[in-house]
């Protein structure tokens, strides 16, 4: 990235500026990324747990598989999902906060024993389901994050500290080689005057 300058001290007390700027940031975002790190391996960890869980569920599901041709799926359904929004390092994810269920009323002692257990299941696996979106959901939102912080960690590490640095490098060369040559012009006329002078007299 090339930074555009001038050699004069405008533009380095400006470039000074804008480095200390990078240095004091860099440090808050390094840190960031990795709180964003640290969430995302443990946001996995949870999605592989809840993967495994509804595995389990889908599992006793199929067990009773015979039975469900009896059931009456109208019986469940989800009403409401409520939301909650969650701040973490600084990046705005989905929080399931309840799911309401609705239940249609069926008679205790005319359907099979086993309704309010397929009903309880129902109600489990969708309730992992669910809860897995969401988790798959917060995942992808810190991934990007972490993505694009680590972007900008490097931008700032790789690219723009070392270019800023590298132009005030090059500024006050110039401003130096500017100076001595100013001091051996002055040099060279003084010794020319004196020599005037001398051959004057």
């Amino acid at each position: 990235m090339a930074i555009k300058f001038q050699y004069n001290k405008t533009s380095l007390q400006q470039l000074e500026k804008q480095l200390k700027v990078r240095e004091r940031t860099l440090p808050i975002i390094k840190n960031k990324e990795s709180a964003l790190r640290m969430e995302v391996k443990r946001c996995k960890t949870e999605a592989g747990e809840l993967e495994i869980s509804l595995e389990n569920q889908i599992q006793t599901y199929e067990a009773m598989f015979a039975l469900w041709n009896e059931f009456d799926s109208s019986l469940i359904k989800v009403k409401d999902v409520h939301l909650g929004i969650k701040k973490i390092a600084g990046v705005r994810v989905p929080l399931l906060e309840n799911i309401d269920f609705e239940l249609a009323p069926f008679s205790l002692f005319s359907s099979p024993k086993w309704y309010a257990d397929g009903i309880n299941l129902l109600k489990g696996l969708a309730n992992t389901a669910i809860e897995r979106e969401f988790v798959l959901a917060k995942l992808n939102l810190l991934e990007h994050a972490r993505k694009k912080t680590t972007q900008k960690v490097n931008l700032f590490e790789k690219v723009q500290i070392p270019g800023y640095q590298d132009a005030l490098r090059k500024i006050k060369r110039f401003m130096e080689d500017e100076e001595n040559l100013s001091k051996s012009s002055q040099k060279i006329m003084k010794s020319q005057q004196e020599r005037r002078k001398e051959e004057g007299l």
